[in-house]
């Protein structure tokens, strides 16, 4: 062995006792970060696409880890270990993700197509996702297991007539499959999110810039909640048309449900301001930004959205097994639908 390989072992043993006696101590060494992988290959470990691991993420069943400045979110090792011990690992996980269209829904439930599409356009069933055609329309899929669960729940709907007041709704030309859709997108952002902006945010995404200029008449808080808006940890649409169509379906479009958006923005503005003022031009830093959390598998500590006393009902009465939102009575809050700038309008 020459003189340079023995300077290079020693300096190795040295370095390598340095490193275990600062470790021992506490103070000189840091606690490895948890290991954590990326989005596809977490999909690989689960046996599952990439497709349905964004939409088991968006259903709250795969915690992931939100990255800072910007990256993509990432799963640590220790959540991919929990799923895979779940019992009926790989296929118990693999069939809450599945999705089907009106074609195969309809088969799933045993009835004709045009009836599924009856029974969705009045809300008994809510499409979970949906995607562009070759023609650019919106095709809209609904959850399997959502689909066993309410044909178990109301039988007596995929048989015999139509209930009078659903097909009452449905010749007026109702259709709640978009409304539905955004409700429960905007009640699992709100889920994943304790930051009042942010949830402030999560309530303004529905509006378009009008009705939210006349909730929020501030510019510098309409600003700071287009930088605070939570978006999907996953999912987020490529093409032009499919942005398009997404922009399109997020805003609500009904009387009463503007209604019911108004009224809950106005509810979680005012708790908002509350916490702390939305940060202006020359401030220090401004509001403390939201840091990454955790999103979607365990339960935690949520703070809960208000909830509206003078809102809409998120499913209509002629679908008794339809899921509704957290609504309060026809009461009005006195003076809030002033401040909304709807009464007399006869929006409600």
């Amino acid at each position: 062995m020459t003189v340079k390989e023995v300077l290079r072992a020693h300096t190795a043993t040295h370095e390598n006792a340095s490193a275990e006696t600062k470790g021992e101590g506490g103070h000189a060494s840091s606690v490895a970060p948890a290991a954590t992988v990326a989005a596809g290959r977490a999909a690989q470990e689960l046996g599952i696409r990439r497709a349905e691991f964004e939409l088991a993420v968006h259903l709250g069943l795969v915690d992931v880890l939100g990255a800072s400045g910007g990256g993509r979110p990432r799963v640590h090792e220790d959540e991919i270990a929990r799923l895979r011990e779940q019992p009926g690992f790989p296929d118990a996980l693999v069939e809450r993700v599945r999705t089907v269209g009106t074609a195969q829904g309809a088969a799933l439930l045993d009835i004709a197509p045009a009836r599924f599409t009856r029974l969705a356009r009045a809300a008994c069933v809510s499409p979970v996702t949906f995607y562009l055609n070759r023609y650019r329309a919106v095709v809209w899929l609904y959850l399997a297991d959502e689909l066993a669960a309410f044909a178990a729940r109301e039988p007596e709907l995929l048989a015999g007539r139509t209930p009078p007041g659903m097909r009452t709704m449905l010749e007026s030309g109702a259709d709640w499959r978009a409304r539905n859709w955004r409700s429960q997108r905007i009640d699992r952002l709100l889920d994943r999110t304790t930051d009042p902006w942010a949830r402030t945010a999560v309530q303004a995404s529905a509006l378009d810039p009008v009705q939210l200029a006349e909730v929020v008449d501030d510019p510098y808080e309409r600003a700071h909640l287009v930088r605070v808006r939570p978006e999907p940890v996953f999912g987020r649409p490529g093409s032009m048309a499919a942005r398009e169509a997404m922009a399109e379906l997020l805003l609500a479009d009904d009387p009463d449900e503007i209604l019911w958006r108004r009224v809950n923005l106005t509810l979680e503005l005012d708790s908002a301001r509350e916490d702390r003022p939305a940060p202006r031009p020359g401030d220090d830093g401004g509001a403390p930004a939201t840091p990454p959390a955790r999103t979607g598998a365990r339960p935690r500590a949520v703070r809960p959205a208000p909830v509206a006393e003078a809102a809409a009902p998120l499913a209509p009465p002629a679908c008794a097994g339809a899921p509704r939102s957290a609504a309060g009575g026809r009461t009005a809050r006195r003076g809030l639908l002033a401040r909304l700038g709807l009464r007399g309008r006869g929006a409600g």
